[in-house]
């Protein structure tokens, strides 16, 4: 596998690596559609070969130089050696094509993409950990993109401040610990006033190393946070929570999480990302909504800001708990929450289902939400809006509710909420077909 090989690169698979299809296709981190490039095939599969970039024989127009040092090194991001809005009309592409192949669908009518900021927007980010004995010191990162490894670097453009410069000094304090060999992981969150650092921790801190962690807290105004077992386990250093929340300017809403919360990491995008959602599904004061994998209410308490009422159900009861004191702290009494399996077969049995809704809105995790789509089909509503973490399950559910449920794909588009990676976020909006003829 030693030979070189020369191609033009069709187009990026779902990893961000080039496509290039000389014989059996070949995937090669680094190279960009429209290139001509020489590589060398380094691991064979069945369908397709793992290839090393050669040489860019003749450079794509939208490739860019990588501000950052570790990039192809670290894993943490694809795709900084594309320009910004040549990566989010990729994006557009990506979707557009498992639109068409897995869901045989497309939209009337493509929504313009979402974007945002290029650096330093990452707000939640999970972060391996490792002590190498011959490097005498503690890695935090990323893992590498091509090895299991824990990425070495000093600094990370994509997280939030002030964690962009804080990747050395986490380094340099889990290396001073006593159990620096019992911590494989470095959670971040960042709220608008107040920061935290989980550590997962295998052995319990000596008292020094308590100490030494309540100083580096100090030093650099974050909340220290211990987790000895599973998320349950959680608790601040000092029984001390940190402040964490963000705003919705737009609904006047301000929404607490805790660290380890699921919340949507890109700060400007999500803001962008819930108004949208709000204009397109259009429910006003007589409507009731339903809000399916609602999280802490990120999408519900603003919509309930304009609907008549809005109920939101989430499998996670700490969300949900999380989700009904944020309706409290601002003054919400048009939104209830519920806990529901939402992958039940009988979720229309459960108690919140009663009474019809005339509007959903929809943001599962990857899987998608295949098997609540029957039960919600049966609602009638006259619009759905679905918000999707990955394109194939995304152009499967909008393919089942469109085929199998009569209902048009009204719009559909991109959001970059991970600008510098190859990973699609998308919204669409459906209605039913009857109402789409009317004159």
């Amino acid at each position: 596998m030693d030979d070189f090989e020369s191609g033009v690169v069709l187009a990026l698979n779902h990893d961000g690596d080039g496509i290039v299809k000389a014989g059996k296709t070949a995937f090669v981190p680094g190279a960009l559609p429209g290139e001509t490039i020489r590589y060398r095939r380094t691991r064979r599969h069945r369908q397709h070969d793992e290839a090393q970039l050669v040489e860019v024989i003749v450079p794509a127009a939208e490739r860019v130089v990588p501000p950052c040092p570790h990039f192809g090194v670290c894993g943490g991001c694809a795709l900084q050696h594309l320009a910004p809005a040549a990566q989010l009309a990729g994006k557009g592409a990506e979707l557009a094509d498992c639109l068409e192949r897995i869901g045989r669908v497309a939209p009337r009518e493509w929504l313009a993409p979402l974007a945002g900021p290029a650096w330093n927007y990452r707000r939640r980010a999970r972060l391996s950990a490792r002590f190498v004995r011959k490097k005498g010191r503690s890695l935090v990162g990323f893992r590498e993109r091509a090895a299991p490894y824990v990425a070495q670097i000093d600094s990370c453009r994509v997280l939030a401040p002030p964690f962009d410069t804080l990747v050395t000094p986490l380094s340099a304090l889990l290396t001073r610990l006593s159990i620096r060999e019992r911590i494989p992981q470095v959670e971040i969150a960042v709220g608008d006033g107040a920061r935290a650092v989980i550590l997962r921790v295998l052995t319990a801190p000596s008292p020094p190393d308590l100490d030494t962690l309540r100083a580096f807290g100090m030093a650099h105004d974050v909340t220290m946070y211990l987790q000895p077992g599973g998320l349950d386990t959680v608790a601040p250093l000092d029984g001390v929570p940190a402040a964490l929340d963000y705003a919705l300017p737009e609904f006047n809403l301000r929404l607490a999480f805790e660290p380890v919360d699921f919340i949507q990491v890109n700060a400007a995008i999500n803001q962008a990302l819930v108004a949208r959602a709000a204009r397109l599904l259009d429910a006003g004061p007589g409507d009731r909504v339903l809000d399916l994998f609602c999280g802490l209410g990120n999408f519900t308490l603003a919509l309930a800001r304009g609907a008549g009422h809005v109920v939101g159900v989430e499998a996670d009861a700490g969300l949900i708990r999380r989700a009904r004191a944020n309706a409290l702290r601002n003054d919400i009494g048009n939104a209830e929450f519920h806990v529901g399996d939402l992958a039940a077969s009988d979720v229309a049995g459960s108690s919140w289902w009663a009474g019809g809704f005339s509007h959903v809105l929809l943001d599962p995790p990857r899987a998608g939400a295949r098997e609540a789509l029957p039960a919600i089909a049966r609602l009638a509503p006259r619009r759905i809006v679905y918000i999707s973490c990955h394109p194939g399950t995304f152009a499967r559910d909008l393919g089942i509710l469109v085929h199998e449920h009569g209902y048009a794909l009204m719009a559909a588009g991109v959001l970059d909420m991970f600008p510098q990676t190859a990973h699609v976020e998308s919204m669409a909006v459906l209605e039913p077909i009857h109402d789409t003829c009317r004159p």
